[in-house]
């Protein structure tokens, strides 16, 4: 007699393409859910908010620093890269989490902060004992000028020198930030080795991949040369403030060194021993950010994608901008494939930083998310961009960033957009903790919580879930190719083309009605995006700061 066999299914393979066009959405553990008491947000918090997350439609989470750390710059100074800060949980929460999250269909990338750690990590304690020890090579040392100063010109983003004298050693230790962050010598072999077995670590933990903090930060001059001078008209704030002398130099010895490539092709085959993981570099420069970006993104054997500061800058978006931004990145790597962002842990919310210039705020708030979800590249959200919260004014003794009180008040720093996620528009802390939080939650944030928007349809955060479905449904808004379209000095136009789909988007930055000439082809208006954008008999209508949808073809 013959038995039937029962049917498998086959398992589904893992998408190592997951990345293209994905919507991440950034968590910066400290300010988004408290569950201890402490004012400070930690692991279990971010697990409890995950059905929320998810709800958005985002495809990953970024968590932002978590590891043990003395938290001088909060997280972004790693004494142990291994372990969970007490303050944030365990590494059970941890595992918790990305149990939570994968259940809900999130990715999980993670901050890796690779470039240096804090003083207080035990390879830095070692180091700076002798100069003959074990890990003396580990960190960038140098000998003082024979008149006792520094042994270059190198400057700090966070002010004054690179340098620190260390009686110890009786020489200097470089640093790119605070002088509790020492950078590491990725000259050394050894170092690379910790750093990648520190990677693998998480991997093995099962996250889905990892944003490289700095990552042109990673390697310097092997023979400490002097930068040069930047000439005046040169000079870029989109890195540091433009308080900071960091802008006088033209970054040619400190950073962006070419051994950061082959460093990068052994990440790269580290996290190809895996199914599925995808990794986003920060590219942290004024002058060569797009070649670099080129750079770290070709071949297909370094980064998946990487972020410049393009949209991140004061500059407003105008349609020449962005125009000229994706031209240039198109140009500069063809084959690479960008991450936007307009908002992060580091700048002023874009909702103050650009919503303030326009002349109807609040539809220009609406509008920006349908911009940057229609770009070709990935995107990056940032928590409560979501909700329209604006950059919070803290007054000197509230701050807690190191940044904004050396450069008080020219500079304010990076507290106004840490400040806490609100919940609810009721409860003392809005929902966010039971204890005090870590920075004042403002008071114009409240009627922005989350369950004040909720079940109003209208409201921004629904406005954010129709454009994430919105793009969801239509395959070349994330993943087709970026055609521009001419449609005059007010209207940033192109087409999105995926196989058989292209989509025409049609975006009104200014505060005037404007008709514009649809592009070739017979163009049928879509609809699910939130926009009031209309086709006439021979001309496409475009509301002050709103946009038009529609299918070509």
């Amino acid at each position: 007699m013959t038995v039937a066999m029962p049917h498998i299914e086959a398992p589904t393979a893992p998408d190592r393409d997951w990345w293209r066009g994905a919507v991440i959405y950034q968590i910066y553990p400290r300010s988004y859910q408290d569950t201890s008491g402490d004012g400070i947000g930690d692991l279990i918090g971010i697990a409890q908010r995950l059905p929320y997350v998810a709800s958005l439609g985002v495809d990953a989470i970024w968590v932002s620093p978590f590891f043990m750390s003395p938290m001088k710059d909060f997280g972004y100074d790693v004494s142990d890269y291994t372990n969970v800060d007490p303050m944030f949980g365990t590494l059970h929460d941890f595992d918790h989490l990305v149990s939570e999250a994968h259940r809900l269909g999130i990715k999980v990338m993670i901050d890796l902060v690779l470039s240096h750690t804090s003083d207080q990590h035990p390879w830095f304690v070692e180091s700076r004992k002798t100069r003959d020890n074990p890990k003396a090579d580990w960190y960038v040392w140098g000998d003082a000028k024979p008149d006792g100063t520094p042994p270059n010109n190198w400057l700090s983003i966070f002010g004054g020198s690179a340098w620190t004298w260390d009686p110890s050693r009786l020489q200097y230790f470089m640093h790119n930030f605070l002088t509790s962050q020492p950078d590491l010598n990725f000259h050394n072999e050894e170092v690379q080795e910790a750093l990648l077995s520190a990677t693998r670590f998480w991997l093995e933990r099962g996250v889905d991949g990892f944003r490289l903090d700095t990552i042109n930060f990673y390697f310097c001059d092997k023979d400490l040369r002097d930068n040069p001078a930047l000439a005046p008209e040169l000079r870029n704030a989109s890195i540091a403030p433009a308080v900071n002398p960091y802008n006088h130099q033209n970054h040619l010895y400190d950073k962006n060194q070419p051994e950061n490539l082959e460093f990068l092709r052994r990440f790269r085959a580290l996290m190809d021993e895996f199914p599925a993981i995808a990794a986003v570099g920060e590219v942290g420069d004024a002058q060569y950010g797009l070649q670099i970006v080129a750079d770290y993104t070709s071949g297909g054997d370094k980064m998946h994608m990487c972020y410049a500061f393009d949209f991140l800058s004061p500059d407003l978006p105008t349609p020449a901008r962005i125009r000229t931004v994706i031209t240039d990145f198109m140009q500069a790597a063809p084959e690479g494939w960008a991450c936007w962002a307009f908002s992060n842990h580091d700048v002023v919310r874009h909702a103050s930083r650009w919503g303030d210039q326009s002349s109807d705020k609040a539809r220009y708030l609406r509008l920006l998310p349908g911009i940057i979800l229609s770009l070709r590249g990935s995107v990056c959200l940032y928590q409560g961009e979501e909700l329209g919260l604006t950059e919070a004014e803290l007054a000197f003794e509230d701050l807690q960033d190191p940044y904004g009180i050396q450069f008080w008040p020219d500079f304010k720093g990076r507290d106004g957009c840490r400040t806490p996620m609100v919940w609810s528009d009721h409860d003392v802390n809005a929902g966010f903790s039971e204890g005090h939080p870590w920075l004042p939650i403002p008071p114009e944030h409240r009627h922005l919580a989350v369950e004040a928007q909720e079940h109003v349809q209208a409201s921004m955060l629904n406005h954010y879930r129709r454009l994430l479905d919105f793009r969801r449904h239509h395959v070349s808004l994330s993943k087709g190719d970026l055609t521009f379209v001419d449609c005059g000095e007010a209207v940033l136009g192109f087409v999105r083309r995926h196989g058989t789909e292209a989509v025409f988007c049609a975006f009104n930055l200014s505060g005037e009605e404007q008709f514009i000439v649809p592009p070739e082809g017979v163009v049928t208006p879509l609809e699910g995006h939130g926009f009031s954008g209309m086709l006439k008999t021979d001309a496409i209508e475009i509301p002050p700061y709103d946009a038009f949808f529609g299918q070509v073809g």
